[in-house]
């Protein structure tokens, strides 16, 4: 299926910047580094909060902001529709991933904390993002161990809450300090470390459970000599890999319903990344992703009504193979990377 642009607004062809423009929404899940990334201040609210975030990424501003545990998100745009570009990758969401030799050799090991990356149309051309959400499933998106459907609850610490230090590990402050239930008939605390002693609950918001509702990726650490140990899905997340390695591209052609069905879009003008972890690695704390901008990496391109009639037709589908997601487009089938695997006949 196809779904139509609606670019209102669009700037002229050589006018469109090629970096995150524009913060709608901002809620993080608790988290060790949550109020000071960026840094909360009495009386900041949810609009003040999202412009301390633009400060930080918009623009090619190079801060970094955290979206905490599981679940907590950032709703971003750009200056113009991202173009959809047969058989390119076509925006990267920037963190603060990275490999390290205590992997031992392992592909990739080091400091991954992926996050999961949806996209939005403005299909009633208000300039908001409150239209369908599609999700770009990426390599872990058909693993029977990731939890679709999943759902967290975060409660807000009691004014009266009483810490419970660990004896054994002193730096593990509070084992109980902020509780969690998800909707799977599990439960537990996110542990305050001594490193980080400000509140993990987002001091802004008024509610005292905060519900994120999404995906669960399967834990990616190992402990190897006494580390912790973070490794990356294949593709298509945030903060998965280097910014400067091609698999931390993404490729709107991932896009799929909330059913997982595929659907083709031709551009998008919204994105939406959330934590797809939920584990705790001792003293490094809760896996959090974290973003510090975002690139069209196409950004003079214009999407075209001949794509769309193409489009509409019988020329894009995806199909599972051997386990690997497979693009069939134009007669020709892509990777996910948007490398062209064959054509077919």
């Amino acid at each position: 299926m196809t779904v139509a642009l609606c670019a209102l607004g669009m700037m002229a062809q050589g006018e469109n910047s090629p970096y995150l423009k524009h913060v709608y929404e901002y809620v993080p899940a608790p988290g060790q580094f949550v109020n000071t990334m960026p840094a909360y201040e009495e009386g900041d609210d949810a609009e003040a909060m999202c412009r301390k975030v633009e400060e930080q990424i918009a623009d090619n501003a190079r801060g970094l902001i955290t979206l905490g545990g599981w679940g907590g998100y950032l709703v971003f745009g750009f200056d113009h529709p991202v173009v959809n570009v047969p058989g390119q990758n076509d925006f990267i969401v920037e963190g603060n991933a990275f490999y390290s030799n205590a992997a031992q050799g392992a592909a990739g090991g080091g400091s991954c904390e992926p996050g999961i990356v949806m996209v939005s149309v403005d299909a009633n051309g208000n300039g908001k993002p409150d239209d369908e959400w599609y999700e770009l499933a990426g390599s872990e998106y058909t693993n029977p161990l990731t939890k679709h459907g999943y759902s967290v609850t975060y409660e807000r610490p009691a004014a009266d809450h009483v810490a419970t230090p660990d004896p054994q590990q002193k730096y593990r402050i509070d084992t109980t300090f902020v509780h969690w239930q998800d909707n799977r008939g599990e439960d537990g605390y996110l542990v305050q470390i001594s490193f980080h002693r400000q509140a993990y609950y987002p001091e802004w918001i008024e509610a005292d459970r905060l519900t994120f509702d999404g995906a669960r990726l399967q834990d990616n650490y190992a402990y190897i000599n006494n580390q912790y140990v973070l490794y990356p899905p294949a593709y298509g997340y945030a903060d998965n890999h280097p910014d400067t390695c091609r698999l931390a591209q993404l490729n709107i052609e991932l896009a799929v319903r909330e059913d997982g069905t595929p659907v083709h879009l031709n551009a998008i003008d919204f994105v939406k990344v959330y934590t797809a972890l939920h584990q705790q690695c001792g003293m490094i704390g809760e896996t959090s992703t974290e973003v510090k901008g975002a690139r069209d990496l196409h950004p003079e391109a214009m999407p075209t009504e001949l794509d769309e009639v193409q489009t509409s037709s019988v020329t894009c589908r995806k199909t599972i193979r051997d386990g690997q997601l497979l693009i069939i487009r134009d007669k020709q089938i892509y990777n996910p990377l948007g490398y062209i695997i064959t054509k077919l006949n």
